[in-house]
């Protein structure tokens, strides 16, 4: 069984590794020179089942009145007249009902506790390393009615399994010492002790390699023009070096997979969503958390990598636009800065941009397609490593006609 994976980020990688330890002959295409160059290269790092609650809630609904207008916003539109946006953006606010929002969240959580267990058991086959910190995550707040709001989730997903407990300030600075300066300042933390950060991009640089060992193709340096069908079934992927064919096909193409299923007539709301980090190298190592931290006030998150920082965050709506708009990149960094101020010096970040594969309700879309032997594996929007090794792992079995471990009803294609 010849199957093409297109996408080597680390949902494609992570696909390309199940498939074969499945027993298929697996070749992935990519335009990349190498794997984990775009959207995997310089995220926020963390594995976070904690942070299963979609954007589309009701708080955001009232957070996006207080950030219009605002240069830095955590969340940002560029005007424009893409239909996509637009039908995204209306499904969008329809998901922030307390209901919806719930259930969106409960079906995340179930794919990203299935995803810990299935990286846990890689790490120990593989040794795989990644600067991986096992300090889990910590949620950070200021005010204590946003501290009381997020205890309440936090008491809703404990009650599915997730070990998590809300904490108090100076709990917090015990956690990560480095905070201890912060405390007063802190209403409190919510702390989700396995979970999990390091660098995705190691991650999936170090997958692929194993992947490769195991007789996994990488053909790179492809540009992916079309895919071709005749009735209901896909017959090759058209690239600038020919026709590619297989048995089964995978999409893993993050936010560019509805450019590719449009022709098909294929329609899914996955929208491009621009976020920034900033890496820099630790002037003070000891002043620099190792506990991977979510500040929630400004949505950034912050992990650690051996003698480097990564501060990501932040939402922008601009379509497949990936320049760095300085004024939010720095914004992101400089929320960085107010945490830890002396563990390193602002000259020395490096910035990056990258789009996340949005849905409109959190939900990745995994699983078979109305074609026989095309399968989806996308949207997985911020959630992708924390959700990378589940939907792989679904991805195989599908492909292989055997049983999933957890039910997949929520990630199929006609979810929306």
């Amino acid at each position: 069984m010849k199957t093409i994976v297109l996408g080597a980020g680390v949902i494609g990688v992570s696909a390309a590794y199940y498939l074969s330890r499945a027993g298929h002959e697996v070749v992935v295409v990519d335009r990349q020179a190498e794997p984990a160059m775009e959207t995997s290269f310089a995220n926020g790092g963390q594995v976070s089942a904690s942070h299963a609650w979609p954007w589309s809630n009701p708080k955001t609904l009232w957070d996006l009145l207080s950030w219009v207008g605002r240069k830095d916003a955590p969340l940002a539109f560029t005007p424009n007249l893409d239909p996509a946006f637009w039908s995204f953006l209306i499904q969008f606010l329809a998901n922030c009902r307390s209901k919806r929002s719930a259930a969106n969240a409960a079906a995340a959580l179930s794919l990203a506790l299935y995803n810990r267990q299935l990286l846990a058991d890689l790490r120990e086959e593989t040794n795989i390393s990644f600067d991986a910190e096992d300090k889990g995550v910590l949620h950070l707040y200021r005010n204590a009615k946003d501290l009381d709001r997020a205890s309440k989730t936090a008491l809703v997903f404990r009650d599915m399994g997730l070990n998590i407990e809300a904490i108090d300030g100076q709990a917090c600075a015990k956690i990560e010492p480095a905070l201890a300066h912060q405390s007063k300042k802190l209403a409190g933390g919510i702390y989700s002790p396995d979970d999990l950060s390091g660098d995705a991009h190691a991650f999936t640089t170090g997958l692929a390699q194993i992947a490769a060992d195991n007789g996994v193709e990488f053909q790179m340096n492809t540009n992916i023009i079309r895919l071709s069908a005749i009735g209901d079934a896909i017959t090759g992927v058209m690239t600038d070096r020919g026709m590619i064919t297989g048995n089964r096909y995978v999409l893993a193409l993050g936010s560019y997979s509805p450019l590719l299923l449009k022709p098909l007539g294929i329609k899914i709301p996955v929208y491009p969503t621009k976020g920034y980090s900033a890496t820099i190298p630790l002037s003070k190592p000891d002043c620099a958390p190792r506990v991977s931290i979510t500040d929630d006030d400004n949505k950034i998150v912050i992990s650690r990598f051996q003698d480097q920082l990564r501060i990501a965050g932040t939402a922008e709506f601009n379509r497949y636009n990936t320049d760095i708009n300085m004024p939010r990149a720095e914004a992101v960094l400089d929320a960085g800065i107010k945490l830890f101020p002396r563990a390193f010096k602002k000259k020395d970040a490096e910035f990056w941009a990258g789009l996340r594969p949005l849905t409109p309700d959190g939900i990745p879309v995994i699983g078979k397609t109305c074609f026989t032997n095309l399968f989806l594996n996308t949207g997985h929007g911020t959630l992708g490593w924390t959700l990378a090794c589940a939907s792989a792992k679904i991805i195989a079995d599908i492909a292989t006609n055997r049983e999933t471990d957890i039910d997949i009803s929520a990630f199929r294609e006609n979810h929306f």
